[in-house]
């Protein structure tokens, strides 16, 4: 069965965090069940801080603002207009390989960066990708990534800073990290890039991958095959 994708929500109308989480749990449920097929779900949301299993209350919003507390790996970030989230449901092809799920995660980023002429690395010990230090500042995070896996369909995924703005940021420490800043492709490059305009080429890299992430048509990916281990990852 071929990967599906579908569209949620994008400016003007945004999508509401924890109805897009509801919508997430229940496909997760009908592809555990069968009932439905790998999806990738595409969006923008409004404006909110989300808190990871791991984030500690010192990373909290200084200013009182809600947090939603959700069942991903990671800790704190934010979600908001001109940042492209991207949450893939999908019954692995190989439940135990989380570790290479979360690699293709980062390779699809890496070439959809690669399209505005930036260099998307990943930082040894850090979730995401970043911008490496250069002549406009030090390392700084332009995507982030939190999943889940549970009976086998993962959860939750990537955020892409587009052209959104910074300062949301700057009364949290973004996923825990305290000592590097966050950017976007507008910071890095001028250009402004709509959360939207992103969709087409993700979903084509989302595609080049298929096999890999939920195997071949003909491949039997049942969640009976996963183990505990593979329940609720945080990365």
């Amino acid at each position: 069965m071929s990967l599906a994708f579908s569209e949620l929500g994008f400016a003007p109308a945004l999508s509401d965090y924890e109805q897009a989480l509801e919508t997430q749990r229940a496909l997760h449920q009908q592809v555990v069940d069968g009932q439905a097929p790998s999806t990738v779900l595409l969006l923008e949301h409004a404006d909110v801080y989300t808190a990871g299993k791991r984030t500690e209350d010192h990373e909290r919003p200084m200013d009182g603002t809600p947090v939603v507390a959700v069942d991903r790996g990671g800790k704190l970030t934010w979600h908001g207009a001109g940042q492209l989230v991207v949450y893939p449901i999908l019954k692995m092809r190989d439940p135990h390989e989380i570790r290479e799920y979360v690699h293709v995660l980062e390779d699809i980023i890496i070439a959809v960066l690669a399209d505005y002429s930036l260099v998307g690395t990943r930082v040894d010990g850090r979730a995401g990708i970043w911008i490496e230090a250069d002549a406009k500042g030090p390392t700084r995070k332009i995507a982030a990534i939190g999943i889940r896996v549970h009976n086998g369909v993962t959860m939750h995924g990537i955020a892409i800073n587009a052209s959104n703005e910074l300062g949301p940021f700057s009364v949290i420490i973004p996923c825990g990290i305290a000592d590097a800043g966050v950017t976007s492709i507008l910071a890095e490059t001028g250009q402004y890039v709509s959360a939207h305009d992103l969709v087409p080429r993700v979903i084509e890299e989302f595609k080049k991958r298929q096999e890999v992430l939920i195997g071949s048509p003909e491949t039997d990916t049942t969640a009976s095959a996963v183990t505990a281990q593979a329940e609720g990852a945080q990365l």
